[in-house]
């Protein structure tokens, strides 16, 4: 029995999660299942709960709850040694103030550099800081999110790409690429929500060299659903990838609108369960 809680993929049987927590029934209808099929913003209990008590889930997970953030994402990185900006990670400001003189002392780059909130997509929470006063204001804000109850920042070494960056998907065995361009020189970024324009075609043997680099990646880490941000720095090495996020859940824009993702996503689906020797009934 093949057991779906995505919306948009009918199994044998189907359950919405949206909204609350699993519970009883859930676990029952998880440990009859030959395989689960999770929503992308499916929660951390209910990908426990599958991952406890079936042997085939879908999509694999495992690494974005363990290495949760931006902070477990660069932990990710360092683990598996993908080449990713030189980074500094502070889980508080307490942790910032108490390294601030190391980072001083052991990192190369001044600024600007980049400061990271830990959570936010689209490149929400992503600044580019030219001044010691800048960090200084970007830490006052800081200050303000931790008294709201959010906390974890990141500094990076800023490698210009052009306000370009290449966006791998992984779906399933499926990758596919376009550069996301920002809309001029002046600004920061290359997100799609702040104005960048999709390219698809673009510098051809760039996008060949990320999406190698993403199946690699995807190959140790066990990622079969996400969006990868890969830079590309102009000297000295410019056919150097380098990683800078990964979203779970991304935007589809530039795989041509919902319905072709969730085409591709359900032929992914299909060709997972086909995979296990398990069909249908």
């Amino acid at each position: 029995m093949i057991l779906s809680y995505h919306p948009f993929f009918e199994a044998d049987k189907n359950v919405i999660c949206a909204g609350r927590e699993p519970g009883a029934e859930d676990l029952a209808a998880i440990r009859t299942a030959d395989a689960v099929v999770l929503p992308q913003g499916c929660y951390r209990s209910l990908y426990a709960m599958a991952r406890q008590n079936c042997a085939n889930v879908f999509p694999n997970f495992d690494t974005r709850f363990k290495y949760a953030g931006k902070l477990g994402q660069a932990r990710l990185f360092e683990e598996t040694n993908a080449p990713y900006p030189e980074t500094a990670t502070y889980c508080n400001l307490d942790s910032f103030y108490n390294q601030r003189d190391r980072l001083c002392s052991q990192t190369t780059w001044g600024f600007p550099l980049v400061f990271k909130f830990d959570w936010g997509g689209e490149g929400n929470h992503v600044f580019l800081l030219n001044s010691p006063n800048e960090l200084d204001r970007m830490l006052q804000t800081a200050a303000d999110f931790e008294k709201g109850g959010r906390s974890g920042f990141l500094l990076q070494n800023y490698i210009p790409g052009g306000n370009r960056s290449v966006r791998v998907v992984v779906v399933g065995q499926t990758f596919l690429s376009y550069w996301r361009i920002g809309n001029s020189d002046a600004s920061f970024g290359s997100s799609l929500a702040q104005g960048a324009v999709i390219d698809a075609d673009a510098d051809p043997d760039r996008q060949q060299i990320a999406v190698a680099a993403v199946k690699a990646f995807c190959n140790q880490a066990g990622i079969n659903l996400a969006g990868f941000d890969i830079l590309f720095a102009p000297e000295p090495r410019p056919h150097e990838p380098f990683f800078l996020e990964i979203n779970y859940y991304f935007g589809r824009r530039g795989l041509g609108g919902s319905e072709n993702f969730y085409k591709l996503l359900n032929t992914e689906i299909l060709n997972w369960i086909n995979s296990l020797g398990l069909t249908l009934q």
